[in-house]
């Protein structure tokens, strides 16, 4: 049996295996998934700088803008989060379904470049725990 499939495999005429055809609901699901776990960890990133801010106080110069900021930034996560949601559980091969998913995706496309943009103001306002002395 062994030399027969080692035969078939490299006999001349034997014509390469083509790989399976790309499942688009399996790679956007996928594809999602690692959104999902990256805006996860962003969103555990952002709690811990609003503690850090919370543990500062008032009196640290920022507090109001940068408080607001990762307020913002955590809405939006969640935001993106339910979308992300609602594109993994829809059929991408349902084609009246695609002008939808097409416009959730470049939705929450948007919605992530906006969160950057606020993280990198955010991380600029410099969010530092403060020094317990004791």
């Amino acid at each position: 049996m062994r030399a027969i499939s080692y035969l078939s495999a490299t006999h001349p005429d034997a014509r390469p295996r083509s790989p399976a055809p790309l499942n688009m609901n399996h790679y956007a699901n996928k594809k999602s998934a690692a959104e999902s776990m990256l805006d996860v960890a962003l969103l555990m990133a952002n709690a811990s700088q609003l503690k850090a801010v919370l543990d500062q106080g008032p009196n640290f110069s920022l507090y109001t803008p940068t408080i607001t900021l990762i307020s913002i930034s955590l809405c939006l996560q969640v935001t993106v989060g339910i979308l992300l949601i609602f594109i993994v559980r829809w059929n991408l091969n349902d084609e009246q379904k695609h002008w939808r998913l097409n416009f959730m995706e470049n939705l929450a496309t948007g919605l992530v470049f906006i969160i950057v943009v606020v993280n990198i103001f955010i991380t600029a306002f410099g969010v530092h725990r403060p020094n317990h002395s004791d």
